[in-house]
């Protein structure tokens, strides 16, 4: 059987999309639903993705520049004064602009101690993860790259993740989220609708005791 060179096709199946963004197939069928990817089924049933539309996606996550992972805050707000040494370390990994605002707002208002580190995928956070080893984590489920569920389960092997504090971000409600229980399995998990009201309460249950000095 040989099959067709997909570099000479006008589409990819679900799962070749998936291989190709480093998701799950479900984070991939979660973005047809949500029109990011234009996508059509065929006559037995079997869905197609518009190779333009994926080229289209991804070239739309590259940041401008060499790098994905950014300092924190809106780029209209002005940069916080540097935290002190031996402030808690939280990186958030998104790729929202708005929930990295939000987030980034929220940690400002209520805890300017904290040093705050954003990267927008699932690969650069993997790597920023190595580099500034957070003392909390905030990760969402579907991340272009590698999706969220599949991050976690990667840092999970690292022995430095056990000294991290793990919250998920999440836009799925219970039902959407069954498909990532593998990794979600005793996780603090918030839906993104109430983040403004549980991010800062759970944030206030991790932070006091990370950063009250050893005796």
């Amino acid at each position: 059987m040989n099959p067709e060179d997909q570099s000479t096709r006008d589409h990819y199946t679900t799962l070749e999309v998936a291989g190709l963004l480093g998701m799950a197939v479900r984070s991939v069928q979660l973005m047809v639903d949500r029109e990011e990817l234009e996508a059509w089924k065929t006559p037995g049933g079997h869905r197609r993705i518009s190779r333009t539309s994926v080229e289209r996606w991804i070239a739309s996550r590259k940041p401008a520049g060499s790098g994905h992972e950014r300092q924190s805050g809106p780029s209209s707000s002005p940069r916080p004064a540097s935290p002190a040494a031996g402030a808690p370390r939280l990186l958030l990994i998104e790729d929202s602009t708005h929930f990295q605002n939000l987030v980034s707002l929220l940690v400002r208002q209520h805890f300017p101690g904290i040093e705050l580190r954003v990267a927008d995928d699932g690969i650069a956070g993997l790597a920023t993860y190595g580099q500034f080893q957070p003392d909390i984590l905030i990760v969402d489920i579907l991340l272009p790259g590698i999706d969220g569920p599949t991050l976690i389960t990667s840092l999970r092997s690292h022995p430095q993740f056990a000294r991290s504090q793990l919250i998920v971000i999440t836009s799925l409600d219970e039902a959407q989220r069954a498909p990532y229980a593998f990794a979600l399995k005793g996780v603090r998990v918030i839906h993104k609708p109430r983040l403004a009201v549980e991010l800062p309460a759970l944030l206030g249950q991790i932070v006091h005791p990370v950063s009250q000095p050893t005796p």
